[in-house]
């Protein structure tokens, strides 16, 4: 298993339509079983991903897939970068 946690920054008032693009473009990705999306209370442009797989290659691949390429080109021009990222090893699926 293969977790990854990351926080990613959005253009001020952005965050909520970065939210929608993201969870209308990772919906049926081979080897994931859970993605959430959350926003972070104490930093109004920030998101927080949660993300676990069954392993380093499926997350990568699926970086490939047209629905997560969409989902990327179009949240760019409003994501202003990204703050701490984390990676695990859950100890059970999602």
């Amino acid at each position: 298993m293969y977790g990854l946690i990351g926080q990613m920054l959005t253009a001020p008032g952005q965050r909520d339509a970065v939210i929608e693009i993201l969870l209308e473009g990772t919906v049926a990705m081979p080897g994931c079983h859970s993605y959430v999306v959350a926003r972070d209370p104490t930093a109004p442009d920030a998101i927080w991903i949660t993300e676990v797989w069954d392993s380093p290659e499926l997350h990568r691949a699926s970086l490939a897939l047209p629905s997560v390429q969409a989902a990327i080109a179009k949240a760019r021009p409003m994501i202003t970068g990204f703050g701490e990222r984390f990676e695990t090893e859950p100890v059970a699926p999602a």
